[in-house]
C-alpha cells in the first residue's frame, strides 16, 4: 500500500476511486443475488486479522502481513465478487495503520480501490480460461491450474503495483516504469508465494471448504507469534549493533580528538575535511561503501601524526629535510593503526595514500593515476585547500581564490583532474587548465630556500665582534625599555631586519609580554601571547629557534593584511631550561636571515639574560616583564 499524497494527482486518484467504487458497488449487488456462504465470511475475518496483524521489518521501511493470501483464496474459492470486497476491506484495514496525518480521505479511497480493481480483473480472467468454473478436476488439473493461477497473479501483482507506480509519478513527476522497477518489481515473490498457498487450500477444498477453513484458522495466529518472535529478537540484535556502533564511532571520534589536541596548529582541521571531502564523494557519486569508508578516513587521515614528535609537528618554521622525511611517516603508521583496528570498510588504503601525487612523484609508495585509491584522490584536494585556507606555523591563510588558484596549477600532476574539475564546480568557480609546471610535491611548502652566506673564514670574526660591541652598548643600559632600544640600535646594524619585539616571560599570566618595540610596527603586534601561541609563543614555549617563518602570525589577526613585514627570526631566551624571554626580528623581504644571524642572535641571547634580569627585577618586584 502506498501513503499517497494527493497534490497533482488528483484526476488520476479520482479516476481510480470511481472505478474501484463501481466495482465494490457491483460486487456487493452480486454477492446479495447470489450469497457464497460463510466459508467466505471465515476468510473476510481471517484477512482483516492479519491485515491488522501487520508486521514492520525493524530498521526499515518495510511492512508485510499475510492477508494476501487470504484475498486471493477468496477471490479463487468463492469468485471475483468475493475476491473485490475483500481486498477492499484489506485495503481499509492496512490504510488504518497509518500515521493520521497520512490518513487521508483520498489515501483511504485510493489504497482500496487500486487492490479491489487487481484482484477482481485478475479472478475475471482465472475464471474465463477455466470456463467459468475453478480447474480442479479432470486430467492435468494441477498443471493447468497452477498455469491459471500464475496468470491471475501476473494480472493482480501487475495491475495492483502499477496503478500505484502511476500515482507516484504523477506526483514526482518521474516516469512510471523506473518508479515501479525501484520501488516494486522485487515484490513479487510475495505476490506468487500468496499463489502458492491459495493452490494448496483450492486442492484441500475438495474435500470440505468450511471444515478445512477452521482447521487453517490457527495457521496465521501461529506464523504471526512465530515472526514476531522472531523480529522481537532481530529487535534486540539490531539495538546490541546500534550499541556497538556507537562505540566504534565514539573510539573513531576520539583519536580524531587526540589528533586535535596534538596537532594544535591544525585544530578542527579534520572536521573541515570531513566535512568537505564527503560533499565532494558525493559530487563524483562515489558508492555507498567507498562513501562509509572516505567519511572514516577524512576523520582519520592524520592519525599517524601522534606517532611525530611534538617540536616537528607544531613547528612554526619550514621543516628541515630530516623532519620532513619525519613528518612523511604519519600516513604510514596512520594505516598502521587502522589496520589494526579492524574497520569495516577500506579505511586504512585511503589513509596511506593520501600524500600521493596523480603524476607519481608523492608518498608512500609513488604510486600514480588510478591506482591512488579515489578516496585518497579525493582527500588530497580536500586537505591540501583547507591547509592553504588555514593559519600555519610559517605562513597566515590565503583568500579563497588564492587557494583555488593553486589546486588548479596542481590539477594533473599532483592531483586527479576529474576530481580538481567537480572541486571546483563544488565552490562555483571555473576548473583552470593545466599548466606547465612543475610538479609541487608536498616537501615544497616546507623545504627552506638556500640563503646567501658570507665566507667562512669570515664567520666567527663577525659573529664575536657584534657581540661583543652589543654587550658592551647593554652594559650602560639602566631600565628595561632603555635596554631594549639599546638592543635593538646595536642589533639593527648586523641583522637586515626592519622591526624587532622584546618579550619577557609573565609567570602570572604564563605568556610573553612585549617589553620593548622598535621599528617600522605599522602593523600591531601582540603585545600579549599566551605561552605556546602564534610563532612567538610557540619559541617561547619549546625553547627553539624560528628562522625565517612568517612575521604576520605574531601580528594581530585585524592587522596582517596590511603588514609589510615577511619573514621573521626568533630566538628564545632561557636559563637553567626555563623560559624567559624572547627576541623576535622581523623583516621586509623573504628569507632575510641565514644561519649567521641565527647563531649571532643565539650568542646575544646567552649574554643577556642576567642583565635583563636584574633590571626586570629592579623595576618590577611581583610582575616580570611589564612594559616601559
Amino acid at each position: 500500500m502506498l501513503r499517497l499524497p494527493s497534490e497533482r494527482s488528483g484526476v488520476y486518484v479520482l479516476g481510480i476511486t470511481v472505478v474501484g467504487a463501481a466495482v465494490v458497488l457491483y460486487s456487493a449487488v452480486d454477492l446479495v443475488r447470489h450469497p457464497v456462504g460463510i466459508g467466505w465470511l471465515i476468510l473476510v475475518l481471517l484477512t482483516v486479522v492479519s491485515g491488522w496483524a501487520m508486521l514492520r521489518i525493524p530498521s526499515m521501511p518495510i511492512s508485510f502481513s499475510i492477508s494476501d493470501i487470504f484475498n486471493i483464496v477468496a477471490a479463487l474459492l468463492f469468485g471475483p465478487s468475493a475476491g473485490a470486497i475483500s481486498a477492499a476491506l484489506d485495503g481499509l484495514v492496512v490504510t488504518s495503520r497509518f500515521a493520521h496525518s497520512q490518513r487521508t480521505l483520498d489515501r483511504v479511497l485510493f489504497n482500496m480501490a487500486a487492490p479491489t480493481i487487481a484482484t477482481w480483473a485478475a479472478a475475471q480472467v482465472f475464471f474465463a480460461l477455466g470456463g467459468g468454473r475453478s480447474p480442479v478436476e479432470g486430467p492435468l488439473a494441477l498443471v493447468k491450474l497452477l498455469g491459471f493461477l500464475i496468470v491471475f497473479g501476473a494480472i493482480d501483482f501487475g495491475l495492483n503495483s502499477g496503478l500505484v507506480a502511476t500515482a507516484v509519478s504523477f506526483e514526482r513527476r518521474l516516469p512510471a516504469f523506473a518508479i515501479w522497477r525501484e520501488h516494486f518489481a522485487d515484490m513479487w515473490i510475495t505476490y506468487f508465494g500468496g499463489i502458492f498457498g491459495a493452490m494448496l487450500l483450492m486442492v484441500l477444498s475438495r474435500f470440505h471448504t468450511l471444515d478445512i477453513l477452521v482447521l487453517l484458522v490457527p495457521l496465521p495466529v501461529i506464523l504471526y507469534v512465530t515472526f514476531r518472535h522472531a523480529i522481537g529478537r532481530a529487535e534486540d540484535q539490531l539495538d546490541h549493533l546500534a550499541k556497538v556502533n556507537r562505540v566504534y564511532v565514539a573510539a573513531i571520534e576520539a583519536l580524531a580528538h587526540a589528533v586535535d589536541a596534538k596537532d594544535q596548529v591544525t585544530h578542527d582541521h579534520t572536521r573541515r575535511v570531513q566535512d568537505q571531502t564527503l560533499r565532494l564523494a558525493r559530487a563524483l557519486h562515489v558508492g555507498e561503501s567507498d562513501l562509509q569508508a572516505i567519511n572514516a578516513a577524512a576523520l582519520l587521515h592524520d592519525v599517524g601524526k601522534l606517532a611525530i614528535p611534538e617540536h616537528i609537528l607544531n613547528k612554526p618554521g619550514r621543516l628541515t629535510p630530516a623532519e620532513f622525511e619525519i613528518m612523511k611517516r604519519h600516513a604510514a603508521i596512520g594505516a598502521d593503526i587502522l589496520s589494526v583496528i579492524g574497520l569495516p570498510f577500506a579505511v586504512a588504503p585511503i589513509v596511506r595514500h593520501h600524500h600521493e601525487s596523480w603524476d607519481g612523484t608523492g608518498y608512500q609508495d609513488g604510486i600514480a593515476g588510478e591506482a591512488i585509491p579515489v578516496g585518497s584522490r579525493i582527500l588530497a584536494v580536500v586537505d591540501c585547500f583547507d591547509a592553504l585556507t588555514s593559519d600555519r606555523p610559517y605562513r597566515p591563510r590565503m583568500e579563497t581564490d588564492e587557494a583555488l588558484r593553486i589546486i588548479g596549477e596542481r590539477r594533473g600532476n599532483m592531483y586527479d583532474p576529474g576530481v580538481v574539475d567537480a572541486f571546483f564546480l563544488m565552490h562555483a568557480q571555473p576548473a583552470a587548465a593545466p599548466v606547465a609546471a612543475a610538479p609541487l610535491a608536498a616537501a615544497a611548502p616546507i623545504s627552506a630556500a638556500p640563503t646567501p652566506q658570507p665566507a667562512a673564514d669570515d664567520r666567527e670574526d663577525l659573529e664575536f665582534q657584534a657581540a661583543f660591541e652589543l654587550g658592551r652598548g647593554l652594559a650602560s643600559a639602566s631600565a628595561l625599555s632603555a635596554f631594549g632600544e639599546m638592543l635593538w640600535n646595536q642589533s639593527r646594524r648586523h641583522i637586515p631586519a626592519s622591526a624587532f619585539v622584546l618579550y619577557t616571560y609573565d609567570e602570572v599570566s604564563d605568556a610573553i609580554v612585549a617589553a620593548y618595540q622598535g621599528g617600522d610596527m605599522e602593523a600591531r603586534h601582540e603585545t600579549r601571547i599566551p605561552l605556546g601561541e602564534r610563532l612567538s609563543g610557540w619559541v617561547a614555549a619549546t625553547g627553539q629557534t624560528a628562522l625565517n617563518s612568517d612575521a604576520r602570525l605574531d601580528c594581530e589577526e585585524s592587522a596582517r593584511e596590511r603588514s609589510t613585514l615577511r619573514t621573521a627570526l626568533v630566538v628564545p631566551i632561557t636559563v637553567d631550561g626555563r623560559c624567559a624571554g624572547v627576541l623576535s626580528f622581523y623583516a621586509e623581504r623573504p628569507e632575510a636571515f641565514n644561519e649567521i644571524h641565527r647563531r649571532f642572535v643565539e650568542r646575544v641571547s646567552r649574554l643577556i639574560w642576567e642583565m635583563m634580569a636584574a633590571l626586570s627585577g629592579s623595576e618590577t618586584p611581583r610582575r616580570q616583564g611589564v612594559p616601559q
